[in-house]
């Protein structure tokens, strides 16, 4: 008989995958977009003049 050793490396998730589900990386990439959709409303707003809803014609 013989004692393997058995290395195990520890696995580094990768925080920038794209993952589904209720997962960290999900958490990360949502506030990323959202991020993105608030600075795109006020640039809307502050070139346009008029509210973002205005903008669009909603209101």
């Amino acid at each position: 008989m013989t004692n393997a050793t058995k290395t195990v490396t520890p696995v580094v998730e990768d925080r920038n995958a794209w993952r589904w589900g209720f997962t960290p990386q999900a958490e990360i990439w949502n506030g990323r977009l959202a991020m993105i959709g608030f600075l795109a409303a006020t640039l809307i707003e502050l070139f346009s003049g008029q509210g973002f809803l205005h903008f669009w014609g909603i209101l």
